[in-house]
């Protein structure tokens, strides 16, 4: 029972997830740039999300990786 609790739960923002993964980008950094706790991130989480509120998130990952992408190395 408690495995079936689990793969229902993952189902809740797949979209953001799928995006947080692709960009390799931690729960932590996007909670920071959102200006939250990753706890009260990953509570969100939990339920869907109304679609402002998931375009807002979408949004925040997508400058996260632009960001990370301008940052020039240097060796």
């Amino acid at each position: 029972i408690m495995m079936m609790v689990v793969v229902m739960w993952m189902h809740e923002n797949v979209t953001i997830r799928k995006t947080l993964k692709e960009c390799k980008i931690p729960q932590w950094r996007l909670a920071d740039a959102l200006g939250i706790s990753e706890n009260t991130l990953v509570r969100r989480m939990r339920y869907e999300l109304d679609e402002p509120a998931a375009a807002q998130i979408l949004k925040v990952i997508h400058d996260i990786k632009r960001s990370e992408e301008s940052v020039v190395k240097i060796e």
